[in-house]
Formats: structure tokens, C-alpha cells, sequence
């Protein structure tokens, strides 16, 4: 059998359609596309394992008439995995037409932030003139800090106040397991309880 050109030109149509497809926002376009390129590399899998011959399993005199099993094997093999990879891609298309009545995949806005905001070398990049936006975790300004003390100056015991109370909490928690302190608020503030008559 001479070789010829019209198994090549369908898996290159069929390659190229598929990439075009998958290149689209909607997910209905990503699913047929991703289905081209299945079907383009079965194709190919099977053209590449030659001419047809006799099945491998028969005993036979000439070995050269023997049907080479591996790209048979592969092509099961990629058969299987178009069909997961096709249900998990049919599942995202029901669940985003259930939630937002739509299968097109929208601009993320966070995404449009970072790819409009000016380009800056992190050694030369001050945090103090950044927007809070911008800052990263590792910039020194990202805790919210309360007030500052009246002398002005500035302090790192951002939440003491409530480590105070839960520790004072805790503390009466305890006293009151081993039966010392009568039940106290949060705050430390004696419960009152209203006697039965």
C-alpha cells in the first residue's frame, strides 16, 4: 500500500480546529475543540501504526504481517481520557449555566487590576506610596492597626487589649471549675443571678 496524504491533511484540519475552539471564552466551544483533538490524535495514533496486518495474538509464520498493538493500546487509552476530561468540562458548563444562566467565561476583575497596574522593580518599589490595593502581605503596612497612644508614638501590641480580656476570661473559667469565683461576663464583670423565692 502506498502511503498517502489524506491522513495527515485530516488530522492537521482537525488540530487546527480543535486549538481554535479551545481558544474561545464559551465552554461549549472548549468542549467540541477538546473533542477535535481527541479524535486528531486517535487519528494520528492509528495512521502511525502502519498498514493493517493480521492480529497480534494469532500464531503466524511471517512476524511482518503482525498488526503492531501498541498504538491500539494508546488509542484506548486516549479514548478513556477524552471521556473524563469531557464529563468534568460538560459538569463546569452545567454548573455555570445553573449559577449565572451563562457558559461564557467573564473577565476576572482582580485579573484586570494586576494586568493594567504600572510595572515596578521591587527594589525600588516604596509601600508608603503604594494604594492599599496594591499592597502585598510583606510590605509592613497590611495589619490594621488601632489607635495609636496619645504621646504619638507608634505601637506593636496591636490586639493586647483582647488578649487581656481573654486571658482575664480564662482565668475565671478556671477558678470557676475548681469552684473559687462565683461565673463572671466576658470583661470580668460578676454575673447576677436572680434568686428563686
Amino acid at each position: 500500500m502506498t502511503p498517502t496524504v489524506v491522513l495527515p491533511v485530516i488530522v492537521a484540519g482537525l488540530y487546527a480546529a480543535g486549538v481554535y475552539l479551545l481558544l474561545d471564552r464559551s465552554l461549549t466551544r472548549v468542549l467540541l475543540g477538546f473533542l477535535l483533538l481527541g479524535n486528531a490524535t486517535n487519528v494520528l495514533l492509528l495512521s502511525a501504526g502502519g498498514v493493517a496486518g493480521l492480529a497480534p495474538i494469532l500464531p503466524v509464520d511471517d512476524e511482518s504481517e503482525i498488526n503492531d498493538p501498541l498504538p491500539q493500546a494508546l488509542v484506548l487509552t486516549a479514548i478513556v481520557i477524552t471521556f473524563g476530561i469531557s464529563a468534568f468540562v460538560l459538569a463546569m458548563i452545567y454548573r455555570s449555566w445553573r449559577l449565572v444562566r451563562d457558559e461564557v467565561v467573564q473577565d476576572d476583575a482582580e485579573d484586570l487590576r494586576v494586568a493594567t497596574r504600572e510595572e515596578i522593580d521591587a527594589d525600588e518599589r516604596d509601600p508608603e506610596l503604594l494604594s492599599p490595593a496594591d499592597r502585598g502581605p510583606g510590605d509592613g503596612f497590611s495589619v490594621e492597626a488601632g489607635p495609636h497612644p496619645a504621646d504619638g508614638t507608634p505601637s506593636d501590641d496591636v490586639g493586647l487589649e483582647l488578649a487581656q480580656v481573654e486571658a482575664a476570661e480564662n482565668e475565671s473559667a478556671e477558678a470557676r471549675a475548681v469552684g473559687d469565683v462565683p461565673p463572671t461576663r466576658a470583661g470580668g464583670e460578676p454575673a447576677h443571678r436572680e434568686e428563686e423565692h
